[in-house]
């Protein structure tokens, strides 16, 4: 499953590594991912009450000591540990029609126009109960997690999160 998680960051993060930042760096850290208006997906409309996607891709990350340093804005770093909703697009980490664990995108998962997000456009999530698989936006609500250095290179996870309307 980790492995899985780690592909999945890995192709993410492709279309970014191939152009080297000015400093030597790839851009890190850049990339929330695009919705094409050519999408089947109807795109996340802003929420009230729903963590904004803007805010969350406001995050700077540099490589130091070959890992994955982020630094968020003081609002975002404030959420560590408090309950929030989130929205996003599922993206299934284990095969299955209900999923306790897995990925949240800011785009369309199964959209082949839309560009795929990087660290800053998905949220891992797990879940106390199952949540049914959809092509369709979910909403979650669950405690906030800002991970300033995860091994696999996230910047967000939600635990202990349910669905929500």
């Amino acid at each position: 499953m980790r492995v899985l998680l780690l592909v999945v960051l890995l192709l993410a993060g492709m279309r970014v590594a191939a152009q080297p930042a000015g400093d030597g760096n790839p851009p890190v850290g850049q990339g929330a991912g695009v919705h094409d208006p050519r999408s089947p997906f109807k795109p996340l409309e802003e929420r009230a009450g729903v963590l904004s996607w803007a805010q969350l891709s406001a995050v700077t990350a540099k490589i130091e000591n070959k890992k994955v340093v982020a630094t968020f804005s003081p609002a975002i770093a404030a959420l560590h540990q408090q309950k929030v909703k989130v929205q996003g697009f599922m993206l299934p980490l284990e095969p299955g029609e209900r999923q306790s664990h897995f990925l949240l995108s800011r785009v369309p998962t199964a959209c082949s126009f839309c560009v795929p997000a990087g660290p800053e456009g998905l949220i891992e999530v797990r879940t106390t109960a199952p949540v049914r698989y959809s092509l369709e936006a979910v909403t979650v609500e669950g405690i906030l997690a800002v991970l300033k250095e995860d091994p696999y290179g996230l910047f967000y996870r939600v635990v202990e999160a349910r669905q929500v309307p």
